[in-house]
């Protein structure tokens, strides 16, 4: 309890601040050139400036004094700077000639893990607004919120800043300017603070709330009050200004005294006293001094405002100010804050937030505000100390306003007394000395209560009692000084830098009152040191105690002990005998209870000391206490004591029982272990096999500290543990580890048999120890789960320990009931539904089990003993209450162990495949975690182990309709090369196969294939949204929900695989059915919920993204899409296409499933009998049968634009805007919610529309047929890859299917299809797609221009002999025709002609004799006979 030096801030980078106030030791630090650029108001990047190049530029190093003096300017820095620190310390400024930093306090993790407040840039920038002003002077002053929830918090911090050029400017935490005043021409020299606070006796003067700012030959007054009310109203109007811009609200004006110093050569620094009153004696002998004998006084003393100002003639000043002497000045709040903001809005809002051009703000320069002239105020002669020669520096007032201490040029610092004008103290050697106080308040509980003044009626305390110390840094030593006033001596001292700052604010929170501030206590530091070599931020604390210590002072002796006893238990070598006569001597010689308690903790937390001396310690002082007379004795020193005796026996006997050792016993056989568990063989046999699969798939890697081994906890460590209150031991608040390891102390599961222990132990585990015991033996059992697993024999141990620990009285009473729960049991139960180690818990679970089950029957024989059991002694069992609530766990613990085993399970394939969202580890499951998942949390946890394994869909299929027959290869090799794309080894598929079939048998209701599939596409659809890069999991998503579609086609035509399938799994055939006619309702839900929660938004932005003009000139170039232009859609070029084509999937699916849906009741969602006390959020297959109905036409209508949107994505169309083929009627119902009913295009639709849509599907269908070409062209090669694929879907029906959705001649799309075909040399698709046109003629005089375009190239272009010699042949007509074709929009001009005869025969086909062109196809035909 001595005087300490706390840090309780650090700053996250203040060697970048440095760099940016001070510019020239940047330049010489790095040699560079430049300075920090103006931030705009805005916090600069720390990193991104470039300012870690100039930390790492390596400097020549200086010589001799050079380097020194560099190293003192480096460090030295912040005594040139303008420091000011937030009382409530939520807000520090450093600021150096125009530039500052405002640093906020924030909470980070340290490199130890530990969370810790530091100081970031909250924002930096110049303050100046007249060329060459610098800062002066600053303070933050936190302001008290108004509303009556407050938490004590202020609700914002005003910094106020002085300038050289007069001005005092106010800004927010952010460096918007608030106010602007200039109340005098010259420099501010200092600006102080009063806030309100409680006076502490009747007799003192109430002091009012006042800014003060010193001037060379003035000082200002601002009421706090008036402030208070400007400052939030000029912040609510730059708030609504930079939001709106259309409020108007006039801040009032500030009402401020102005003081004309008069008398004194000159003034550095000063102090507003407050109003004061002079004492009867006191006005009399001023009256007779004055006036003489006659002189008259009144009633009562005028009331008057007291300035003490320091500097040179007088080194002290006083002056007095009578209150009405002179009336307040109203300033106009006009030069920061505008008074209209209709016309000159911008303006005004500029002016506020720092966006004045140059002519405005030369504007303001000429045309300055009126400054009001001074009153006269002289100083008070022959008071204060007038010493010619010296000259003050600064002053500081105590809190208490009675006292203030000035510095001087002489290295001296004089405590002054305010009301009587005389120096009572001086301390010499103090050069540049910084100054602050330090008001510590007594705590009345620590108070000693003298034999004397002990009364049995009322409180011998009274009221607490202040101190006030004095706090002095001396720079040129390094040394912090804590000094006791008036007369003390010195309390403290700490070695520091010598290039700290010592910040004393002298102030709290402004804008309390009488009644605002009753109970209103907030967090306030009085005094800080800032120390710029390590960058940290400390405060002083000082006891109270500290102001008594004199001679007498008994305190101060007890403290002295401690100090004394601490240094003796730190001492290098220890004689445990003299150092335990020692310690016993000054524990006893302590006085104070407090004080001895704290000297008995530090011997306890000592490791050094055994346990044999700590015991006798602590009996010695036991002793002495009792031997006290009772009034002297305190009670919570002696059951402290006490407590701690009873846990230092209790170590001392556990240390000797785990010094036994014991002889192991035979491992038991399977039948032993089965008649202990009260287990038939199927059921053993079954356990061991579930355990079998647990162990092997068990795989997960545990930690092993080095304290988690078996034996003695130290007993510092032992008594940290446990607490001992009364009659009861309790274990304090523990991590996990901790608890286990107190466990393990106490209780060594893996060397012998516990029951031997226990007999031994007797008289420890009484009913202080009783629930303590089980659960601590519970803890060191579950935690041992794989150690347990391996040996069997455990089991034995933990029966034979509970059946011992269940003897006691306290465990199961004899009158206990059988209808009703034990607490003992149930403290168990809930250990092993608490616990994720599911192996152990089910084992513990069976023990727990056995022994409830013994015990219910031996009362039971008891209670009827009448009853002749005889030769049908095993073929009755007594029921109990528990007995069945262990049956339940026992089941669930299973069904959990089965499900964990699963989700422990991986399959083999290629870490390269899996993705880094597949790779995160699945968290561990227990009976608590499933009872508080919700109805869907099974279902949930093994979809997440889907995703995990990224399981193929048939695999999902197989585990469920799998038999256990003997036929059980033969479905595995069908299915298995489904599987063959993921290199899945045929061992691990086997497994995991057996594992999913014993999973659907324990959950048939949770796990029923089509929920299972809905939480699996909802869980691929999750993961997606994390990372949209990953478009096959969207893909898998939606395959997931088909699946749901297909399984209803599926089960109708298989049913009696179906309803043999329910009748193995023990379910009503019917119930089942009627959920499996229910799967297009949870498709409609799920697809529903799917594009509400994650697709539309990302389809809206792709869309209006897509329809802009530089789009397809971005796909064109091959760039990554940038999404910073509008909205984010977050996703690549190939991601996008992925996606457009997975939403039309969906829209498509969700139609095909409202198509089928049936309208019969919705049926009851079944869960399995074990869970039916299942709790938490509602499950998603519910939430989806919940959905309303969707609006078919709404949905057909945005199908039709995902269509459109893939089918550009995909070809890479370009100049095709996709809103522009919809009006504006199809634009406003995109992207609305599905269930409701929107105004859809309908009627006649525009020509001009009819023509952008036209051209859009013959663009479609080009590129269809070029995709085709393509394909045709490089099967085969390694160029495959990279040419886009149209087997995804039948992409000529889907535009076909488009021109009738867009009211486009569908017979038109269609010939146009076919004339692409054959222009891409397709002949023998365009032969296929011929049969799908109606209007042939059109078509055939189409493809008969196409056949002289290839005739005129042949015959034309080639220029070949033979071709000539054709030519020449031909018919004139013919010549004529065939050379107005133009070969050049052929595709492919390498067509046979034996192909190119086939088309002919195609147009003569299908072309009309009567047609005008048929005559030029007859020709055709024999040129194509010539020709071939």
């Amino acid at each position: 309890m001595a005087c300490a030096l706390v840090p309780f801030c650090s700053f996250q980078d203040l060697e970048s601040a440095r760099d940016f106030l001070c510019s020239h030791l940047r330049q010489a630090g790095a040699g560079g050139t430049g300075g920090a650029k103006e931030s705009g108001g805005k916090q600069p990047n720390w990193e991104d400036d470039g300012w870690g190049a100039w930390e790492e530029t390596e400097t020549p190093e200086p010589e001799g004094e050079e380097e020194l003096a560099s190293k003192t300017q480096a460090s030295s820095w912040l005594q040139d700077c303008v420091l000011s620190l937030s009382p409530t310390n939520d807000l520090m400024v450093i600021a150096r000639e125009q530039k500052a930093v405002f640093f906020v306090p924030k909470w980070k993790q340290s490199e130890k893990g530990k969370e810790e407040m530091q100081y970031a840039v909250g924002w930096s920038g110049s303050l100046n607004v007249e060329e060459g002003e610098c800062v002066t002077s600053a303070l933050c002053i936190p302001l008290a919120s108004q509303k009556r929830s407050s938490t004590g918090r202020p609700d914002w911090t005003c910094i106020v800043v002085g300038f050289t050029s007069g001005y005092v400017r106010f800004y927010t935490e952010n460096g918007v300017l608030l106010l602007a005043q200039l109340l005098n021409e010259d420099p501010v020299l200092q600006l102080k603070c009063r806030t309100y606070e409680i006076p502490r006796h009747p007799g003192v003067t109430e002091q009012n709330e006042e800014l003060s700012i010193l001037y060379p030959a003035a000082v200002v007054t601002i009421d706090g009050f008036s402030l208070f009310q400007s400052l939030r109203a000029c912040r609510n109007q730059v708030a609504r200004a930079a939001a709106s811009g259309n409020e108007n609200v006039q801040p009032p004006p500030l009402a401020y005294k102005k003081w004309g110093l008069q008398d004194v050569d000159t003034i550095v620094d000063h102090v507003s006293i407050g109003i004061m009153t002079l004492s009867p004696f006191d006005q009399m002998k001023t009256a007779s001094n004055i006036g003489g004998y006659n002189a008259t006084i009144k009633n009562s003393p005028p009331a008057m405002s007291q300035y003490i100002t320091v500097g040179s003639n007088p080194f002290t000043g006083f002056f007095y100010a009578l209150e009405g002497s002179s009336q307040p000045l109203l300033s106009h709040v006009a030069l920061a804050v505008a008074s209209k903001l209709t016309s000159a809005l911008f303006n005004a809002a500029s002016g506020w937030l720092g966006w004045k051009h140059k002519q405005e703000e030369e504007t303001v320069q000429k045309q300055k505000p009126k400054v009001e002239p001074a009153t006269p105020l002289a100083v008070r002669q022959v008071f204060g100390i007038p010493d010619s020669r010296r000259h003050g520096e600064r002053i500081c007032l105590s809190p208490c306003n009675s006292l203030a201490a000035v510095t001087d040029d002489f290295g001296r610092v004089l405590l002054l007394d305010v009301a009587r004008g005389l120096a009572v103290r001086m301390w010499k050697g103090y050069r540049d000395a910084q100054i602050g106080w330090i008001q510590t308040v007594e705590d009345l509980h620590e108070r000693e209560a003298e034999k004397s003044d002990f009364s049995p009626f009322g409180t011998p305390q009274g009221p607490s009692r202040v101190a006030q110390f004095l706090v002095i840094y001396a720079p040129r030593r390094g040394i912090l000084e804590v000094w006791s006033t008036q007369q003390g001596p010195r309390v403290g001292a700490f070695n520091v830098g010598k290039h700290c700052r010592l910040l004393y604010p002298g102030y709290k929170i402004m804008g309390l009152n009488n009644v605002t501030s009753q109970g209103w206590q907030p967090q306030t530091y009085q005094i800080c040191l800032v120390d710029p070599v390590s960058g940290i931020v400390k405060t002083v604390h000082v006891p109270f105690h500290l102001a008594l210590s004199d001679k007498k002072s008994e305190r101060a002796k007890d403290m002295h002990l401690v100090k004394k006893l601490a240094a003796l238990l730190k001492a290098k070598s220890l004689n445990l005998d003299v150092v335990e006569a020692e310690v016993k001597e000054l524990i006893l010689d302590i006085k104070y209870p407090a004080t001895k308690k704290q000297a008995l903790e530090s011997i306890l937390a000592n490791e050094r000391l055994p346990l044999s001396s700590l015991t006798n310690i602590a009996q010695t002082l036991m002793d002495t206490l009792k031997n006290q007379e009772v009034e002297c004795v305190d009670e919570g020193l002696l059951q402290f004591c006490a407590n701690q005796l009873k846990l230092l026996n209790l170590h001392e006997s556990i240390s000797k029982l785990n010094s036994l050792t014991t002889q192991s016993e035979m491992v038991p056989s399977d039948n032993d272990l089965a008649k202990l568990l009260r287990l038939d063989e199927n059921e053993f046999t079954r356990l061991q096999m579930l355990l079998e699969n647990y162990k092997q798939q068990n795989t997960h890697p545990s930690v092993r500290f080095a304290e988690d081994k078996d034996g003695d906890l130290p007993v510092k460590t032992f008594l940290e543990y446990l607490e001992y209150e009364k009659v009861t031991i309790n274990v304090k608040k523990l991590d996990e580890r901790e608890y286990v390891a107190l466990g393990r102390s106490l209780f060594m599961v893996n060397t012998a048999l516990i029951i031997s222990y226990f007999k031994r132990r007797n008289q420890l585990f009484h009913s202080a120890f009783f629930f303590l015991s089980q659960s601590l033996l519970l803890s060191v059992w579950l935690s041992k789960e794989k150690e347990i697993l391996h040996s069997m024999q455990s089991v034995c141990c933990l029966h034979a320990a509970l059946s011992h620990l269940s003897k006691i009285t306290v465990a199961i009473d004899e009158a206990w009931d059988s209808q009703s729960v034990s607490p003992w049991w149930q403290q168990m139960r809930t250990a092993c539904i608490q616990s994720e180690n599911n192996g152990a818990a089910l084992l513990s679970a069976h023990v727990g089990h056995s022994v409830t089950a013994q015990i219910t029957d031996s009362i039971a024989e008891k209670k009827f003993s009448q009853i002749s059991v005889g030769t049908d002694a095993d073929s009755w069992e007594a029921l109990s209450l528990d007995t069945e609530y262990w049956k339940l766990l026992l089941k669930q613990l299973e069904d959990c162990l089965i499900l964990q085993t699963l989700l422990q399970s991986k399959v083999n394939k290629k870490a390269s495949q899996a993705s880094s969202l597949q790779t995160e580890p699945l968290g561990r499951l227990s009976v608590k975690k499933l009872l508080e998942g919700g109805k869907g949390g099974i279902a949930d946890s093994v979809a997440k182990w889907v995703f995990k394994q990224d399981l193929n869909l048939p695999l999902l299929r197989l585990g469920w309709q799998r038999e256990d027959t003997g036929s059980e290869e033969e479905p595995l090799q069908t299915d298995s090369s489904l599987l063959a794309e993921a290199e899945e080894d045929q061992k691990s598929l086997k497994t995991i196969l057996e594992l999913l079939h014993l999973a659907y048998q324990q959950f048939p209701c949770s796990l029923e294939l089509d929920v299972l599939h809905a939480h699996c596409s909802w869980e691929y659809v999750v993961q997606w949204n994390k990372d949209p890069e990953e478009a096959h999991f969207l893909t898998r998503s939606i395959d997931h929900l088909r699946c749901i579609d297909n399984g209803h086609v599926q089960h109708v035509v298989f049913l009696p695989t179906l309803f043999k399938t329910a009748r193995y799994l023990q379910l009503p055939n019917e119930k089942h059915f009627l959920l499996g006619l229910k799967r297009h309702i949870i498709v409609t839900g799920i697809a529903l919920m799917m594009w509400n929660t994650f697709i539309v938004k990302r389809l809206s932005a792709a869309t209006y993204l897509m329809d802009k003009n530089n789009f397809c000139n971005r796909l064109e170039k091959h760039q990554k899409t940038d999404y910073a232009e509008g909205q984010d859609v977050g996703m690549s070029d190939a991601a996008m296409i992925s996606f457009l084509g997975s939403c039309s999937d969906l829209l498509q699916t969700l139609m095909e499933a409202d198509i089928r849906k049936d309208e019969m009741q919705l049926p009851v969602l079944d869960t399995e009998d074990a869970w039916v006390a299942v709790e938490g959020q509602i499950s998603l297959v519910e939430l989806a049968l919940e959905q309303k109905h969707i609006h078919y036409p709404l949905v057909e209508h945005q199908s039709v634009l995902c269509t459109i949107l893939y089918g550009i994505m995909k070809f890479s169309l370009k100049s095709v805007k996709p809103l522009s083929l919809f009006d504006s009627k199809g634009k406003n119902a995109f992207f609305k919610d599905l269930t409701s009913i929107q105004l859809l295009p309908s009627g006649d639709v525009d020509p001009a529309l009819l023509s952008i849509r036209h051209q859009f599907l013959t663009k479609l269908m080009s590129a269809v047929a070029q995709a085709q070409s393509s394909s045709h062209k490089t099967r085969g090669s390694q160029e495959e890859l990279t040419v886009v694929s149209v087997k995804d879907r039948d992409w000529p029906s889907l535009a076909v299917d488009l021109a009738q959705h867009l009211q486009v001649n569908e017979d038109a799309v269609r010939r146009h299809y076919v004339c692409e075909l054959y222009n891409y040399g397709l002949d023998h698709l365009g032969e296929e797609a011929i049969l799908q046109v109606h209007d042939k003629e059109v078509l055939a005089s189409q493809l008969l221009v196409l056949t002289g375009q290839r005739l005129a190239y042949a015959l034309l272009h080639t220029q070949t002999k033979e071709g000539m010699e054709l030519l020449a042949r031909l018919p004139p007509t013919l010549c004529t025709w065939l050379k107005a074709m133009d070969p050049q929009d052929l595709q492919n001009v390498d067509v046979p002609i034996a192909t190119t005869a086939k088309l002919v025969d195609k147009v003569i086909e299908h072309l009309p004799e009567n047609h005008g062109q048929y005559s030029v196809a007859l020709n055709l035909i024999e040129a194509v006979e010539a020709m071939s």
